[in-house]
């Protein structure tokens, strides 16, 4: 047997839970859409209108994709292609870090070079793991969607335009732990590359031209820049076409090409970008002086995507102004969206992204207090420790500054909206009401920030999943909830359900005093439970 296939089966034992989880999440999601929509709009009437209303709402063509016909498959994949491929490029990507840079970050990669095997005998044996997992996806989301009722050569069509994204990225994850020098900046620019390619997807869908009758959007070049793009032009349930997974699967083969030669000519635990060297001596004035030197450039990261999704929130009104300026029938579709407010098509708009950014706000709280796992893991924190500082003060200087970076993420989104509408010279929000929209989502992102500490004071070594985990399900919550016909008190649990969505709707304070309360009996709970366990690797 091949060094690179035993490798593969060693790596795959590892991720004996880790990745079945992600691929039988993604496939249940997509099941689910498809008996909702089987469900709720089973009346040829009623797909219709819905997809009439997306045709002619920009915000909507931005987050869930482009209309291709009114047919339930073609309905179901218009629904949710987008999120699915979205969630298979983060699998991807979280698999090849984990088995690369990861394992030469904590010496485990080194062990396996020890012995007589091939330089790239590792990395072929990820590559093979992430190309398997994404086939084993891909047959997942087709059962899913014929147990759903669909049509099964549509639906296997639909499994490989999801699992091609996923295989995509592979190797891009892959080039990515060449070039940093950590598993934890490795990590954080593979997602930042998986958000990127979801931007450009929905930058391009929302520029997209409709045809007469609302039927079917025609998305622009840019979307072309995506490979979420790519694989939603397979129309599997209209007009099945799967030359675009080819491309995106021949990409994925030259990438894999040029990383093993990359791999080949680089010193083991090397990166290609080299780590900034800190001064050779300090003092430890404070653990938030800490938190803040460790914290920084994640925080910068997630600002630059804050400012990148805020600015697309304001430079893009006037696109959106003139595709529905003089067009009464769009109109009316619009305000059906949001009936009995006077909202116009650009606050929409404004909204639906600025609600991103609030998730960007509370993903970047999130990866701050994970931050704590890696350092205990590594054995920092033991050392760490020894000085006459309790852990309690550890963990809550670090969850201040979680907190912290989820409000500066969010005040960025909204200023960046507000200096693309100044920018364009569209009438719309005034600036200190878009800052406040994007402000008004940061207690939702603190809730999200106490559990995964909860989770790491009580079951350290279950932080990291769970805590993206809560994050994955409440977006799930939140963005398809009503879709999928789930109660309300189903979807009342996720946070992101009790953000107002500013400046559609008014803001609540009773709604976000309660947020407060929870977070903040979260990070109480954490730090008495950090007390009463010891360090673990």
């Amino acid at each position: 047997m091949p060094a690179a296939v035993r490798l593969a089966l060693n790596q795959l034992q590892r991720d004996r839970i880790l990745v079945p989880v992600w691929i039988l999440g993604i496939a249940l999601l997509g099941f689910a859409t498809a008996s909702a929509v089987s469900s709720e709009f089973g009346e040829v009437g009623e797909r219709q209108a819905i997809v009439a209303v997306a045709a002619a709402n920009p915000a909507f063509l931005f987050l869930r994709g482009v209309p291709d016909g009114f047919g339930i498959g073609a309905v179901v994949f218009f629904q949710g292609f987008a999120f699915t491929a979205l969630l298979a490029g983060l699998m991807s990507t979280l698999l090849v870090v984990r088995h690369t840079r990861t394992d030469e970050e904590l010496g485990r990669a080194e062990l396996i070079g020890s012995t007589p095997l091939r330089r790239t005998a590792p990395l072929a044996a990820t590559l093979l793991v992430g190309g398997a997992a994404n086939l084993v996806l891909a047959g997942c989301v087709a059962v899913g969607y014929i147990a759903a009722g669909l049509p099964a050569a549509g639906s296997v069509t639909a499994g490989l335009a999801v699992a091609a994204v996923g295989l995509f990225f592979v190797p891009v994850a892959a080039v990515v732990a060449q070039l940093m020098p950590s598993g934890h900046s490795a990590n954080g620019a593979a997602a930042s590359l998986v958000g990127a390619a979801y931007l450009l997807r929905g930058v391009g869908d929302a520029i997209g031209t409709p045809n007469a009758d609302l039927t079917q959007v025609m998305s622009s070049w840019v979307s072309l820049l995506s490979p979420i793009g790519w694989g939603q032009r397979s129309r599997p349930f209209s007009a099945a076409d799967t030359m675009p997974l080819l491309v995106l699967a021949v990409a994925a083969a030259t990438v894999a090409a040029v990383v093993l030669i990359t791999r080949n000519r680089r010193d083991l635990g090397a990166s290609l970008l080299p780590e900034r060297v800190g001064r050779s001596h300090g003092r430890l004035r404070s653990f938030v002086g800490l938190a803040w030197v460790l914290q920084r450039p994640i925080l910068i990261g997630w600002c630059v995507g804050a400012a990148v999704m805020g600015g697309l929130a304001g430079g893009l009104g006037p696109v959106i102004a003139d595709a529905v300026a003089g067009n009464t029938s769009l109109k009316e579709l619009i305000g059906r969206l949001v009936p009995g407010s006077s909202a116009d098509i650009v606050d929409v708009f404004t909204a639906a992204l600025i609600g991103i950014a609030g998730v960007l706000a509370a993903a970047a709280g999130i990866q701050g207090v994970l931050r704590l796992r890696a350092e205990e893991t590594e054995g920092r924190a033991e050392l760490l420790l020894t000085v006459p500082k309790s852990r309690t003060n550890w963990l809550v200087a670090n969850l201040m500054l979680a907190i912290a970076s989820a409000t500066v993420v969010a005040g960025v989104a909204g200023a960046a909206a507000a200096v693309g509408i100044f920018l364009t010279g569209t009438a719309g929000t005034p600036a200190i009401q878009l800052i406040a929209a994007s402000l008004a989502h940061v207690p939702a992102a603190a809730i999200f920030i106490a559990a995964p500490a909860v989770i790491f004071a009580a079951i350290p070594r279950l932080s990291v999943p769970i805590g993206w985990g809560l994050l994955a399900g409440g977006l799930v919550l939140g963005q398809f909830g009503e879709l999928l016909g789930l109660p309300e008190w189903l979807q009342a649990v996720s946070p992101f359900h009790h953000s107002p969505a500013m400046p559609v709707e008014s803001f609540d304070p009773g709604s976000a005093l309660v947020m407060g309360i929870v977070a903040l009996g979260g990070g109480a709970i954490a730090a008495y439970l950090i007390q009463h366990r010891d360090l673990t690797g």
